[in-house]
């Protein structure tokens, strides 16, 4: 089965030779974060994820129109946040992207609360699901007539569409409760963040089961981060020599910047943290001191070669069909990884 293999964009000031050490070179700008998308593109990538943190670093839609036109062949995975912009202006600036792209924009929706506007988490993500509902008629070229809790819509169908008339895929990722049932609803491809083989397991059949009873079914991505070497040996002291100038009230300072740092999803990572050894492995080659500076996806795969792509067949065995990878500095590790694993691994773009 093959699967897509996507990198990841700093876009949101993340991107560090030394975690919790701050390098003005590496800090989100057009020109920084262009560089790793081009990297990504001629290493092979299928698509890369183009972060929205508000706060933090650029913006993910205007930097995509801005990158468009550089990219011959690879897929743009552009984060968006909803209620940050009005659904039917949103779907227009989709449409616009996806046409720059020549049909190769997919989407990651985002719940997080807003700046100033913080929202229970069950009437969000119901304003979420409201969202993928009028995104996903307007972006399949269809009339909306919504009538909801957060939008009330009467709109005919936009005359500038999608290259193939369909909505793009729409990829989310939630553990709590509301999440996973928007996602049950309304998404295409559901994210989850690292985590033990079991716990995999376990999330990835609740959601096949919640996304039947709606009549519906989800396909899986893995959002983790990866650290490969030559040997096992190089790929720990590369680890080590990551998190060795970290400062713990940083590291805090850090995850805390984040809107999200209180959900669900960022406590399992600290759990699964907690869990881990002296050293900070959690399971075989899965390394949670990432997760000391950074708020979401807190673990590294780490390993030679053979070890990171064992590492990944397993996830694909339990049903992942998409990755997306990331490792510090960005554009260094893309390089590395497009080497020693990449052309190892079965890979393209996800069909619809």
């Amino acid at each position: 089965m093959s699967v897509e293999v996507s990198w990841f964009s700093a876009l949101c000031d993340d991107d560090y030779r030394h975690l919790g050490v701050s390098d003005p070179a590496l800090r989100s700008s057009f020109e920084h974060c262009r560089e790793i998308v081009l990297a990504a593109e001629r290493g092979g990538f299928d698509n890369i994820l183009l972060p929205s943190g508000y706060a933090l670093g650029i913006d993910s839609i205007a930097f995509a129109g801005g990158v468009a036109p550089l990219l011959e062949r690879m897929r743009l995975l552009v984060a968006v946040r909803c209620a940050e912009l009005w659904p039917p202006q949103l779907a227009r600036q989709l449409a616009t992207l996806d046409r720059m792209l020549g049909g190769r924009l997919t989407i990651n929706i985002i719940s997080s609360d807003l700046p100033g506007a913080p929202v229970a988490s069950e009437p969000r993500y119901a304003r979420s699901l409201e969202v993928m509902h009028v995104l996903r008629q307007l972006l399949d070229g269809k009339p909306v007539a919504h009538h909801g809790e957060f939008y009330d819509l009467e709109i005919d169908a936009p005359r500038i569409g999608t290259v193939s008339g369909r909505c793009p895929p729409f990829y989310f990722g939630g553990l709590s409760e509301p999440a996973r049932e928007c996602a049950a609803q309304g998404a295409d491809v559901f994210l989850m963040w690292p985590d033990r083989l079991p716990a995999v397991r376990e999330v990835l059949e609740d959601m096949r089961g919640r996304a039947a009873r709606h009549g519906r079914s989800l396909r899986f991505g893995y959002r983790v981060h990866v650290i490969v070497r030559e040997t096992e040996a190089q790929a720990r002291a590369a680890a080590r020599e990551l998190v060795s100038r970290l400062d713990a009230a940083e590291g805090e300072a850090i995850r805390k910047k984040s809107l999200d740092h209180a959900s669900v999803g960022v406590s399992r990572q600290a759990q699964v943290r907690e869990d881990a050894d002296a050293e900070g492995y959690v399971e075989d080659h899965l390394w949670t001191g990432i997760g000391r500076a950074r708020s979401g996806c807190g673990a590294a795969i780490v390993g030679d070669p053979d070890q990171v792509l064992a590492k990944l067949e397993a996830y694909r065995e339990l049903g992942i069909e998409a990755f997306i990878l990331s490792g510090y500095p960005h554009r260094e590790e893309c390089d590395l990884f497009a080497r020693y694993v990449l052309p190892r691994l079965e890979h393209g773009p996800l069909q619809a």
